[in-house]
């Protein structure tokens, strides 16, 4: 990676606050098995990486942030560079993907939000109306800083092996703001999104600005590659996702898009979405594990990279059941123009690390 000095924050990207002028950006990991992947090249081996690979799952991720709130824990360029970097070395993945948390560029901008340990991201004010999308405050670029130092000194230490860079969509956020925290069915949101659509409009402008500044900030520190998760968007009808999310999803990747990096879309259960999600101008579209990848590949012509799509559920399976699985899985992956293996969601807390790391040695030498 070669980066310019650093620039002022000033300019706009299809409404996005961006740099003024972006550093050049040389990927100094262009032909990692990876980013070859997601620009469509189907390599000798299948490259591989886990979703919430980071943490979680690991005990020296849990020995490292014991005592250490986990927004605490993202803003900590140190232990947030420790985190992403541990499950590279104790796995030998394909990627590393940045350890943070979706609300952390609510956080920075000043929004008042907590991680509830078993419930998720909380907010004392709920974001309900105009006059509190009116009150949410800009993000200043300089609140970045931990978020540009903690990337630099992962890429100085991954060498060859590619950073995802990590944000999440409008919708996702957005949902969190309106319903104060997780929700499996976003009524509220949907809600509003359709009661008072100036107001969603603004509140998904506000959402697209401070999550395209919060990943443009780590693709311009060196990551490889950016990946978009709109968690919750499967609660949505095609219609609503088409006519009142996808144009800010679109405004939220502008930034990063602009660098050049290859980009990828995911969220849970939007398997009738699938098109709509690419349309916003991704390279590669993760698939979680209720379709099948030819079956998702069909949907996309056959043209589009994938990412996926292993049950999660399943790495708690005897070996010969998940072994036949991912076999499965790289079977199907193959009517794509090219396949990253990942899993359908994210990796569950309970999984032995030891079942991640030979599923890794699988894949790499399975032909």
């Amino acid at each position: 990676m070669i980066r310019g000095e650093a620039q002022e924050h000033v300019s706009n990207v299809n409404g996005v606050s961006t740099s003024s002028a972006h550093p050049p950006f040389i990927d100094r990991n262009a032909s990692s098995a990876l980013v070859r992947a997601y620009r469509g090249e189907r390599g000798e081996s299948t490259p591989v990486w886990f979703m919430r690979q980071a943490g979680r799952s690991l005990p020296e991720y849990r020995e490292l942030r014991m005592g250490t709130d986990m927004l605490d824990a993202c803003l900590n360029p140190a232990m947030a560079s420790e985190i992403t970097l541990q499950p590279v070395r104790r796995h030998g993945v394909d990627a590393a993907i940045f350890f943070s948390d979706i609300v952390i560029p609510v956080r920075l901008a000043g929004v008042d939000v907590r991680i509830v340990p078993g419930r998720g991201p909380v907010l004392e004010n709920p974001v309900r109306s105009a006059a509190d999308v009116a009150a949410l405050p800009p993000l200043d670029p300089d609140a970045l800083a931990p978020i540009r130092e903690a990337v630099g000194l992962t890429v100085d230490a991954l060498g060859a092996t590619p950073l995802i860079g990590f944000a999440g969509a409008p919708y996702t956020l957005a949902s969190y703001l309106v319903e104060g925290g997780p929700s499996k069915e976003q009524m509220l949101t949907r809600a509003m999104m359709h009661s008072d659509p100036d107001a969603w409009a603004a509140l998904l402008s506000w959402c697209a600005e401070i999550t395209g500044a919060f990943l443009a900030a780590q693709i311009e520190a060196g990551a490889s590659a950016g990946q978009l998760f709109d968690s919750w968007a499967g609660s949505l009808s095609l219609a609503d996702y088409t006519a009142h999310v996808a144009p800010f999803s679109q405004r939220a990747i502008a930034p990063a898009r602009a660098l050049g990096v290859p980009l990828v879309h995911f969220g849970i259960g939007t398997g009738e979405l699938l098109a709509a999600m690419h349309g916003i101008g991704v390279d590669v579209m993760g698939v979680d594990w209720r379709l099948p990848l030819d079956e998702a590949s069909r949907r996309l012509g056959d043209a589009v990279p994938l990412q996926g799509n292993v049950d999660p559920a399943l790495l708690a399976a005897p070996w010969p059941v998940l072994e036949a699985h991912v076999r499965d899985v790289l079977a199907r992956g193959k009517a794509a123009p090219a396949h990253v293996l990942n899993l359908g969601h994210g990796v569950p807390p309970t999984t032995d690390p030891d079942v991640l790391t030979r599923l890794v040695e699988f894949v790499h030498t399975h032909a």
